[in-house]
């Protein structure tokens, strides 16, 4: 089925071909003259044009030119006309028509043509879509290591809701997996043939986060000089994963709960309604409660992306992974030749409280691997803090900052109650620890560096 829009100031002529082309299944809009259809293409997207020539206010090769000169993606254009000329003809070509019938013609035809013509229009849009998806590919991550009864129940969770188109909400502490677990949702789907696009909310300013997600048209700001995809049309068919998604400003929150709940939304600086058919996964490392009680997350927008929720346990909490996992993760560092962990050293690993997850296990195989003799890593290998056991649970209510007893500690001062003066402090005392080096307080808080420098601005720290 395509989308036709059929042109033409002879009023019966019109409704003939529309009556046609809807009979053979093609959605048929029509229009009286140029004028008339320059409005409709404005509004939405055709395939494929019919288009008379010889026709009041706008002729149709006048529209020809004007699709050419001011449209990013034009529909195929089949000219129709009954007073035919070699020169029109060879006019009609040289500006793009896809081709030339004159009158009178017969529907069979006519069906061809479209049938052709709209084959090539979905071929072009294809090929834009795939050219926007190779520029994100990434490749396939590693399975999920699941030994533990939290983790198999996680994946029992991902199987039972991976079939249905229902949104899903992945939570946990950072580092924990969870667009793994988005992955996995994805590869058990019926969706599982078409796209899988991420995107990380935390990691693009406001302003270039609205652009990513639904595009924008050419002239819509400074720079844009053509058009642009968002990822809600790249994704079309698939799958679209919003990491650290109540990171998304308030004003993006709205727009992204009308596109999710229409399947539809306007380019940034367009007019033409664009329609999708996606599924959202999501995920954050907040408590969505609290950000919802303090007004950062939308509620409604929750009810939306938390159809079905799916909590990912940290890895403190399920110690029967910790050694399968750094099997895992050395085999993918090393390959065949990876070292060996000697019983001391798994030993070290397994009592570590890694709260940092499997990102921290992860970096501490790396720095082995790199110190690692004769293919065995000992405890000689292995950080300090892990072999001794330095580190201890979470104190925080959303980031992982260990205890200290140092002068410029907010254990003893007075408890706050509002929960934005908790975060606040819990960051002032992770860049106190850390001299103030930013990249270091958003490791140590177990945060993407872009989610600090947003709480920075938020709280009035950044001048510092």
């Amino acid at each position: 089925m395509a989308k036709l829009l059929v042109v033409d100031d002879e009023n019966n002529l019109r409704l003939v071909v529309q009556k046609e082309m809807s009979r053979q299944g093609h959605e048929v809009d029509t229009a009286s003259d140029g004028e008339a259809a320059w409005e409709l293409l404005e509004k939405q997207d055709f395939d494929v044009l019919l288009c008379d020539i010889n026709m009041p206010r706008l002729d149709g090769i006048g529209l020809l030119r004007r699709l050419r000169e001011k449209s990013q993606n034009p529909p195929e254009v089949i000219m129709l006309t009954g007073q035919a000329t070699v020169e029109t003809a060879i006019e009609a070509m040289k500006l793009g028509a896809y081709d030339y019938l004159t009158k009178p013609y017969r529907i069979t035809e006519l069906s061809v043509l479209v049938t052709q013509a709209a084959d090539k229009q979905k071929l072009k849009i294809d090929n834009q879509r795939l050219r926007a998806q190779i520029e994100r590919s990434n490749q396939n991550m590693p399975e999920i290591v699941a030994e533990s009864a939290q983790m198999k129940e996680v994946l029992r969770l991902v199987e039972r809701v991976a079939p249905s188109d229902t949104s899903v909400l992945i939570t946990g502490e950072s580092g924990t997996g969870k667009e793994l677990v988005a992955q996995a949702v994805h590869r058990l789907s019926r969706r599982r043939d078409k796209t899988f696009i991420d995107l990380n909310c935390a990691a693009l300013q406001d302003t270039l986060l609205e652009s990513e997600l639904f595009g924008y048209e050419a002239g819509a700001f400074s720079g844009a000089r053509a058009r642009k995809l968002g990822l809600f049309e790249i994704a079309d068919s698939g799958t679209l994963f919003l990491d650290e998604v109540m990171e998304m400003p308030a004003p993006l929150q709205s727009k992204l709960l009308r596109a999710l709940e229409t399947r539809t939304f306007f380019r940034v600086g367009g007019v033409k309604k664009v329609e999708v058919d996606v599924r959202l996964v999501a995920a954050t490392n907040r408590d969505a409660a609290q950000s919802t009680a303090d007004g950062t997350f939308r509620s409604d927008l929750l009810y939306r992306i938390n159809s079905f929720e799916i909590h990912i346990p940290p890895l403190r909490q399920r110690r029967e992974d910790i050694q399968p996992l750094a099997r895992h993760i050395l085999n993918k560092i090393a390959g065949a030749g990876a070292p060996e962990l000697t019983p001391p050293a798994i030993d070290a690993l397994s009592s570590f409280s890694w709260t940092g997850n499997v990102r921290q296990l992860r970096n501490c195989l790396e720095r082995a691997v790199l110190l690692a003799d004769n293919g065995r890593i000992t405890i000689k290998e292995l950080p300090p803090e892990v072999v001794y056991r330095r580190d201890e649970p979470s104190v925080s209510v959303s980031y992982n900052i260990p205890k200290e007893n140092s002068a410029n500690s907010f254990q003893n001062a007075t408890a706050p109650t509002a929960l934005h003066e908790i975060e606040k402090q819990q960051i002032l005392r992770a860049l106190e620890q850390t001299g103030w080096h930013r990249g270091k307080t958003a490791e140590l808080l177990g945060i993407s560096s872009s989610t600090l420098y947003r709480r920075l601005r938020e709280y009035d720290l950044d001048a510092r």
